[in-house]
């Protein structure tokens, strides 16, 4: 048997899981009003815990996605992310400006799997995702692009420990002139002696990292997540607006699991 053979033969098969599976749960999360504002805001939500792993839809840790491609190496699906709204009431630096309107990012991501160790319990992706964000208020409008390229390394299993689950991924971040315009731009109208007029421009927009853990019990869930972005070197990080160019954030959340499928299908969380 060949070497590639022998790789193939001993790497484990993926294991099955629920096709489904609900449950509610509640989250704390502190963030910056914006990237790069100096006040932080806590939230408390509660959320739906919904996990489904369908050949061409998927809700997980990584968010809702359509799976559009999926082969051994590539898969192509629809990314979607969101921001929580500001008002410039509560933010010494957007006073007297318009709030910023809470908004949902949605565009394609294609993910090139790398590398992946044969018992499968750690995985390193490529992953490029394309988001166009739009406000969430009664006539919603665009705000522009965000180009996010990163590389993920997810492990499972940490430590042996069943269920334990870790990811952490790293890179930059790019946005058009319109995205950036939406936060970090001021206007002459509303222009100050502390706060002078600027125009924002498109291009790099910084650097992020993440690292979260997981942990999926019998009937519940846990998780946490610390992020961590640099805004130095941005086109826009001499905005009157940008107040601190680190950027920290992060949150845990709860989950109650009370239900799930009975059928099963291959999955590699």
């Amino acid at each position: 048997m060949t070497s590639s053979a022998s790789a193939a033969a001993d790497e484990a098969p993926p294991p099955t899981k629920p096709l489904w599976e609900v449950g509610v749960g509640a989250g704390v999360a502190a963030f910056p009003h914006y990237p790069g504002s100096d006040q932080t805001r806590a939230w408390v939500f509660p959320f739906p815990y919904i996990v489904y792993r369908g050949k061409y839809l998927r809700a997980d840790r990584d968010g809702v996605r359509g799976q559009l491609l999926d082969t051994d190496r590539v898969n192509f699906n629809i990314s979607v992310l969101g921001s929580l709204p500001v008002s410039s009431r509560d933010d010494n630096a957007r006073a007297g400006m318009p709030d910023l309107k809470p908004t949902i990012e949605v565009g394609p991501s294609v993910e090139v799997h790398l590398w992946r160790s044969a018992s499968r319990d750690m995985q390193l992706d490529l992953r490029m995702p394309v988001r166009l964000g739009i406000t969430l208020e009664s006539s919603p409008k665009t705000v522009g692009w965000q180009f996010t390229p990163n590389l993920n390394l997810d492990f499972t299993d940490v430590g042996h420990v069943s269920g334990l689950h870790a990811a952490v991924f790293a890179g930059p971040m790019f946005a058009d002139s319109k995205y950036s315009d939406h936060y970090y731009t001021v206007a002459p109208q509303y222009a100050t002696a502390a706060r002078p007029a600027f125009h924002a421009s498109g291009g790099y927009a910084g650097s992020q990292a993440l690292v979260s853990m997981s942990r999926r019990f019998s009937r519940y869930w846990v998780g946490a997540f610390v992020r961590y972005a640099n805004l130095a070197g941005a086109h826009f990080d001499d905005s009157p607006l940008v107040r601190q160019k680190s950027v920290l954030s992060g949150g845990i959340a709860v989950a109650w699991v009370f239900g799930q499928s009975s059928k099963m299908v291959a999955s590699d969380e």
